[in-house]
């Protein structure tokens, strides 16, 4: 099958790329490497450095006809939605748009989306949050993801643009960049090997620190592997059911690194900062429905996928 991911040469999308391109598909990368990089492209896919909001992007889709579209392509930082909400909504919305219209005048059969499950949500009163609860975006970022899930619905229903919508809990893993939800993995890893401190942001009544659903790229790629067949016009969490707090996922890493290399003993404390504007105090998936109708678990716990992330990182 002939498949374009947007956003494939970034951190997740170059992952999900490669899954694909290992089951044996055709795949096309679109990247205008704003935040992705080159060399994250997998050498046997065919590359167009383009910007999803561009003429261009059509004309991309138009000459290589994919089958299905993968949609990873994203402003992807909470608080710099907030900082510019309508560079965020003219990349999130306006460039989605320019997709789905590329798509359905060619013949796309489907669209992969790649949502929220860790913003969409809102402080959910709910936990873990399961896709009936009522969807409360708190940012910018989170709106962009829930209209551009409405427009899919309308695409479906005018045009018979089948989709599945994946919305992620907080994705770490190989090739992260730091940015974004669960940048603070890179980050943490980055300062810790430079032997420099970690900030660790919070609400006043918790110093632990915010609580997310960690989720290792590799689970993630296999259930963009799932999506291509399954899950027809419906929207389901990937996550691991597991709430960590930033501050114990400081520790796990912290202690990770501490095996392999002589850091400072003082820097085990990071220092503590205010929560920034759009944060939400916890985030947790219930992805039982991603079990029961995709067929998908996660595999990697928090400690052995950092584990796999730190050996990524150390052999560069």
């Amino acid at each position: 099958m002939k498949i374009l991911v947007t956003g494939g040469a970034g951190f997740i999308g170059s992952n999900v790329a490669d899954a694909y391109i290992n089951a044996g598909h055709e795949v096309i990368i679109v990247d205008d490497l704003s935040s992705g990089k080159r060399e994250n492209v997998n050498p046997k896919a065919r590359f167009h450095q383009v910007d999803i909001r561009s003429k261009e992007l059509r004309e991309v889709i138009k000459s290589e006809r994919p089958d299905i579209i993968n949609h990873h392509a994203a402003q992807i930082s909470v608080p710099a939605s907030v900082e510019d909400p309508l560079y965020d909504a003219d990349v999130n919305v306006k460039g989605f748009i320019n997709v789905l219209e590329a798509a359905r005048l060619n013949d796309t059969k489907k669209v992969v989306f790649i949502s929220s499950g860790g913003a969409i949500y809102g402080e959910a009163g709910e936990y873990p949050t399961t896709e009936d609860y009522p969807v409360r975006p708190l940012s910018p970022y989170a709106i962009t993801k829930f209209v551009s899930e409405k427009y899919l619905a309308f695409y479906r229903h005018q045009y018979g643009l089948d989709y599945t919508v994946l919305r992620y809990a907080n994705v770490y893993g190989p090739r992260q960049v730091p940015h974004g939800e669960a940048g603070v993995v890179a980050i943490f890893i980055d300062r810790l090997l430079d032997s420099k401190e970690c900030a660790l942001y919070h609400f006043k009544d918790d110093p632990r620190g915010m609580t997310r659903d960690y989720c290792f790229v590799g689970d993630v790629a296999r259930a963009n592997l799932l999506a291509i067949d399954k899950g027809s016009g419906e929207a389901f969490n990937i996550g691991t059911g597991v709430a960590t707090h930033t501050g114990e996922l400081f520790s796990v890493i912290f202690e990770s690194i501490k095996k392999r290399r002589n850091i400072p003993d003082e820097l085990k404390a990071p220092k503590r900062g205010p929560a920034r504007a759009g944060d939400i105090k916890r985030s947790c998936l219930n992805a039982g429905k991603a079990g029961r109708t995709l067929g998908w678990r996660p595999e990697l716990d928090l400690r052995k996928g950092i584990e796999a992330t730190l050996d990524w990182r150390l052999k560069r």
